[in-house]
């Protein structure tokens, strides 16, 4: 009987585990097992020494020069002293992986493992680290062009086309589209006061929440998953670590006021480094809204092959009410 064609497979671990362990001479006794199934799924590799994160792309969510040009940033900023998890080569000196699954191509790369753990409650010397770090990380992708193509974090990729694509979903809850498309005008009228002339640009990893990065024993951060990388305006990695404490202060772990101390430690530590504009300051939450607008496009994209069954009306309001939540909470248009 001839094979129906899949719209997304699961890899086998033991297949994987077999090539890895040949195309990189890792030990043979090293291990492997699914960790995440995501529009990007991920295997945790580890033997009695060593440990290693494997990630396979799904081609309709990052095609193989986006793949290319994460990989060239992560080396980029491995050169440059950052500490992240880089992308390691194999014998033939390849750092990408392909394999001919059902659904057709995908592509794989092999990282090191981020040792130490997440830590979602930051003191102030993790704090200061903190921004410290990602300003020195700034300072590499603020002063770099990539061969291929990542992303761009535009109003346009943010706002107007999420809310093109994501017209048909609100087809009956017309009331939340038409806020949504309130705000989108707002935010981009709001940024028409502030001289985005003298805001710092470059490749955002546009994903800065905690569970992104590891501290280990010795207070060192190492960050991870560049998945969303592209370029943009640098303090939309600002605004994401700004979301921790907004879906904190959401689940009641932490105070509104102890929130805005933390949040102010990690900006001036980060200014220690980068200086901001104060228009850059003032631009910051009103990035928020195009966040969450940008992630309903994504969670609609990928419903199908991420097994994102919550995907409901009751959902999508719910995300709606988030963002009317957070423009309460942080924006005075």
């Amino acid at each position: 009987m001839k094979t129906f064609p899949a719209q997304y497979s699961t890899l086998s671990a033991v297949a994987l585990k077999n090539h890895l362990i040949e195309a990189y001479q890792l030990d043979p006794a090293t291990t492997c097992r699914l960790l995440i199934r995501n529009v990007s799924d991920t295997y945790i590799l580890e033997n009695q020494s060593q440990k290693y994160i494997f990630k396979i792309y799904r081609d309709a969510h990052r095609k193989r020069n986006e793949i290319e040009a994460e990989v060239e940033l992560l080396n980029i900023l491995k050169a440059n002293g950052n500490g992240v998890s880089y992308p390691l080569t194999d014998v033939t000196g390849k750092q990408i992986q392909q394999f001919n699954a059902i659904e057709g191509l995908r592509n794989g790369v092999l990282f090191s493992f981020a040792e130490g753990k997440v830590i979602l409650d930051l003191e102030n010397a993790q704090l200061i680290q903190l921004g410290q770090d990602i300003a020195k990380l700034h300072q590499t992708t603020s002063s770099i062009k990539l061969s291929n193509p990542r992303p761009v974090f535009s109003f346009e990729t943010t706002l107007f086309e999420p809310l093109h694509d994501l017209k048909l979903h609100f087809a009956e809850m017309q009331e939340e589209f038409e806020y949504l498309s309130d705000v989108a005008v707002r935010v981009v009228k709001k940024f028409e006061e502030f001289d985005t002339s003298k805001f710092s640009y470059g490749y955002c990893h546009y994903d800065f929440f905690p569970k992104n990065f590891h501290f280990d024993s010795a207070g060192n951060i190492t960050f991870f998953d560049f998945d969303f990388a592209g370029e943009g305006y640098l303090i939309n990695d600002l605004m994401t670590f700004l979301n921790h404490y907004f879906f904190h202060q959401l689940n009641n772990l932490i105070t509104k006021e102890q929130a805005e101390e933390d949040f102010n430690t990690f900006l001036s530590a980060y200014q220690q480094v980068r200086p901001l504009t104060a228009d850059e300051l003032e631009a910051i939450p009103y990035l928020g809204i195009t966040f969450h607008i940008f992630f309903l496009k994504f969670f609609y994209d990928n419903y199908d092959d991420w097994s994102n069954a919550f995907l409901t009306p009751r959902y999508t309001k719910h995300r709606v009410t988030l963002i009317k939540k957070w423009e309460e909470m942080y924006c005075n248009f």
